[in-house]
């Protein structure tokens, strides 16, 4: 690449577009050279995408593999009214989640970006200021839902004892979900840090602290539903203090609020946050609308959605944590002005998924038998549990290259391209041939519609990424 003012690759420039962070003064701390260069400008780019993938996924799987868990437990209580409430549950607790998620990939985006320009300094302060807004806003969004729960739940198609018991199961657990999104958000931050490790020990911990607690309040106290939501609650209480303790004793702790710096850093962030937030909810409207159909096939069919909605993120949390791990490799490369690195990275991405991809529908495949009576599935439950372990696994190849196209864009200052595109998956790609299909196969066509449509949406979000990074090459 060649360099502003006619210098040569040692002198790589800004991508046109991409703004320099200033301070409350207005003095340009991208121009302060003295602090150490991000990990992630040089070495090999697919070595810090495996690694910081499979580090991150350690974290995800174990999270998630604990609540595939906690259904299972559910499950073996031999009520299909829990089982299908588990799942309606499900579907609310992950648009709150995704909300937060978005919030904490504007923080890793400004705060890997001032690590790519060397100032320390300045990402401290964003990290501050990000994680007071996770918290602001996590209490405020939780409490909007909570409020909201009856008639979301109605929304969703559950009736009688099932919609009590969702209800229920929702009041208690979405008192965690403030300390979730804290914790998201503080381990973003350590990854843009590139600390692997600590990011994936957030929510390791989190995970042991909910595999001791739910056999011990679902069985041994008893409590069903209540011991459940009640262990989720614990385990969000660790991972948002596994996720501050690093932040405060390895990277400097947290700045002191200036009214003046915390108004400018909202307004960075909020240039990612909101089209960010609204392309991650686009995720769980979507599940809502699948949830919505599948409803009228019965308990049985719900049941069989929240089983391979739990089992997807366990199975392919590599890919889930592909999105949020390669954002501070081209977050920081996008800093540095180094837009080859940002193609290549992307590139060795869709490698990477693919390989990851066909591996785990493989070990699926396999194991679908034992699966599904692991769960004690049968009928309709035991047929949803198969399609996942094949076919439908292996089309989750192009929501993870929509997965990473969406951080892509999020670090190059085009946001509102993943916002597009992920409505676009979630609205035109889903609805259509969900309709069709279900019209079709029942409740199978449903599931098989959702995964279809995102072929489309997968390669167009590649091909318009890489477009991005040949704009801001010029």
């Amino acid at each position: 690449m060649t360099g502003a003012g006619g210098g040569g690759p040692s002198a790589p420039r800004t991508p046109r577009g991409y703004f320099n962070q200033e301070d409350a003064t207005g003095k340009d701390k991208g121009s302060e050279r003295a602090a150490p260069q991000g990990k992630f400008v040089t070495g090999s780019l697919m070595r810090h995408v495996v690694v910081m993938s499979l580090t991150s996924s350690v974290g995800l799987m174990a999270i998630f593999l604990v609540d595939l868990v906690n259904i299972l437990y559910i499950s073996w209580l031999a009520d299909p009214v829990a089982t299908a409430a588990v799942g309606y549950a499900g579907a609310v607790l992950f648009f709150t989640t995704s909300f937060g998620i978005g919030v904490s990939i504007a923080v890793s985006a400004v705060v890997a970006r001032a690590l790519g320009q060397r100032n320390p300094e300045l990402a401290r302060r964003q990290a501050t200021h990000g994680l007071l807004l996770a918290g602001v806003v996590g209490v405020l969004f939780t409490a909007l839902i909570w409020a909201a729960l009856g008639p979301i739940v109605g929304l969703l198609g559950a009736v009688g004892p099932t919609a009590e018991a969702t209800v229920h199961f929702l009041r208690l657990s979405m008192l965690g979900q403030p300390l979730l999104m804290l914790g998201i958000t503080g381990a973003a931050v350590l990854r843009s840090h590139g600390d692997a490790r600590r990011a994936m020990m957030v929510t390791v911990w989190g995970a042991i602290a909910l595999a001791i607690a739910d056999p011990i309040l679902i069985f041994a106290a008893d409590l069903g539903l209540t011991g459940a939501a009640l262990a989720g609650i614990l385990s969000r209480a660790v991972i948002a203090c596994m996720a501050l303790w690093p932040v405060w004793r390895r990277y400097g702790g947290f700045s002191p609020v200036i009214r003046a710096e915390l108004l400018l850093d909202l307004r960075a962030m909020s240039q990612i946050a909101g089209p960010a937030v609204l392309t991650q909810v686009a995720t769980p409207v979507g599940q809502a609308f699948i949830t919505r159909l599948i409803a009228p096939y019965g308990e049985a069919a719900v049941a069989g959605m929240a089983i391979t909605g739990r089992l997807t993120p366990v199975a392919l949390g590599v890919i889930f944590a592909l999105a949020g791990a390669i954002g501070p490799i081209i977050g920081q490369n996008a800093g540095a002005g180094r837009m080859d690195r940002v193609r290549r990275a992307v590139w060795d991405a869709v490698i990477f998924t693919a390989g990851v991809i066909v591996a785990v529908t493989m070990v699926l495949f396999a194991l679908r038998g034992p699966l599904a009576d692991l769960f004690r599935a049968e009928g309709l439950t035991r047929d949803l549990v198969y399609l996942f372990c094949g076919p439908l696994c292996l089309l989750f190849f192009f929501n993870g290259l929509l997965f990473l196209s969406n951080a892509a864009c999020n670090n190059l200052g085009r946001p509102f391209q993943s916002t597009l595109l992920n409505w676009g998956r979630h609205t035109l790609g889903t609805v259509p041939f969900a309709l069709w299909l279900g019209g079709i196969w029942g409740a199978q066509g449903v599931m098989i519609g959702q995964a279809v449509g995102g072929i489309v949406f997968g390669l167009l979000a590649l091909w318009l990424t890489f477009r991005v990074i040949d704009q801001r090459s010029l």
